[in-house]
């Protein structure tokens, strides 16, 4: 993960609040730059319409990239000066033109928020050691019916790595055996196979499909046998 999609995780970008930050916007994409330590340096920021970040440092000394602050076996006191004034610009843009989201993918922000309308349940973060990984708990039985997480998708698929985000919900073992043959479904992850089933949240599957599902999971936790 670079150092600007660890400091934007999360983060929606207000773009017209990057106008008022000094941002240029050319064609669709949006441009800042600033000099740091003592003028030998310049930042150089720039933010698509979908919110992507990406930065270079110029050496104005040499006039050329200077990237001794990304490689990560560097401990020169010089590149991590630099690497430090970046990340203060980095932090300060996401401070002022940004809002945080609970979940990174779009797609589990948009999820969570109709669970939340709906059934008037808040999401229940549950374990230190996994901070981003919550629950939706029925407030009257107490059961779960939805169980969002952040992983890696080899615990998913073999050969395939990189972050992605998952919902397991409770249904009927026959129609998750139906589901699995869909793309976008997997057995579930953590939890009980045969009444669980797993959903990526990264549009594959409609909003609309995965609430109608969620709908049967909720059904499930009213049971209060």
């Amino acid at each position: 993960m670079t150092i600007e999609e660890e400091i934007f995780k999360n983060a929606k970008i207000d773009l017209k609040k990057l106008i008022k930050y000094g941002f240029k916007k050319e064609k669709s994409i949006y441009k800042y730059s600033k000099n740091i330590m003592s003028d030998s340096f310049k930042v150089e920021i720039e933010i698509t319409n979908d919110g992507v970040v990406k930065g270079k440092i110029y050496d104005l000394s040499f006039n050329e990239e200077y990237i001794n602050y990304r490689l990560t076996d560097t401990k020169g006191a010089f590149a991590s000066d630099v690497k430090n004034e970046f990340e203060i610009i980095l932090k300060d843009i996401k401070s002022k033109c940004s809002t945080t989201e609970i979940f990174t993918s779009s797609q589990a922000n948009r999820i969570t928020k109709f669970i939340k309308e709906k059934y008037k349940d808040d999401l229940l973060f549950l374990w230190e050691k996994y901070p981003e990984d919550a629950v939706f708990k029925n407030k009257d039985t107490h059961k779960w019916y939805g169980v969002l997480m952040n992983i890696d998708k080899s615990k998913l698929e073999k050969n395939i790595t990189g972050e992605v985000e998952i919902i397991d919900i409770k249904l009927d073992p026959i129609e998750i055996k139906d589901l699995l043959k869909k793309t976008g479904f997997y057995p579930a992850y953590h939890m009980n196979k045969k009444n669980w089933i797993t959903i990526v949240l990264n549009d594959t599957i409609s909003d609309k499909e995965i609430m109608n599902l969620i709908n049967k999971s909720y059904m499930y936790s009213e049971n209060k046998k």
